[in-house]
C-alpha cells in the first residue's frame, strides 16, 4: 500500500513539474550600454550600465513564449516611457530576446533621473508577466 502511495505521489509531482516546465518566464531584464546578444546573456556576466553619455538599451530575455504572445520592452525614466519595442510572436520560442533603446546619445546626454527596463508579456489579451528592473541613475 505504501508503495502505491509513493508511486502516486511521484506521478503527481512529475505531472506538476511537466506543467510548469512550459511556463513563460523572464530570464533576464535590464539596461546596458550596447545591443546585447544571447551569448552574453547565456554567460550570465554582469553587463555594463549605461552612462549619461553612452547608448542605453533596455532588454528582456524570456523563456517559453508562444505563438501569438505579445512581448513589449520599454526604456523608462522617472515613470515616463522613452523608447519601446513590441513584437507579436509568429511561432513558439524556447528563448526570445527583445530590446529597445538608443544606439546614440541624445544631444547633451541623457536627462537626470532613474532609468529602468519594463517588460509586459500578454497572451490572448491577458497579461502573463509585467515586470520592471531595478532603477539606476546614469552617471
Amino acid at each position: 500500500m505504501l508503495t502505491r502511495a509513493v508511486f502516486a505521489l511521484v506521478l503527481i509531482l512529475a505531472a506538476a513539474g511537466a506543467a510548469s516546465a512550459g511556463d513563460t518566464k523572464v530570464l533576464a531584464l535590464g539596461l546596458t550600454d550596447h545591443e546585447v546578444g544571447r551569448e552574453e546573456l547565456e554567460k550570465g556576466a554582469a553587463l555594463p550600465v549605461p552612462r549619461f553619455n553612452s547608448p542605453a538599451i533596455a532588454y528582456v530575455w524570456a523563456a517559453d513564449v508562444k505563438k501569438g504572445d505579445v512581448v513589449e520592452i520599454t526604456l523608462v525614466n522617472e515613470g515616463t516611457s522613452l523608447l519601446s519595442n513590441a513584437e507579436t510572436l509568429a511561432e513558439d520560442r524556447d528563448r526570445y530576446l527583445l530590446q529597445a533603446g538608443k544606439r546614440g546619445v541624445p544631444a547633451g546626454g541623457w536627462p537626470e533621473g532613474n532609468y529602468l527596463a519594463s517588460v509586459k508579456i500578454t497572451r490572448d489579451g491577458k497579461t502573463l508577466i509585467e515586470q520592471k528592473s531595478a532603477p539606476i541613475a546614469f552617471e
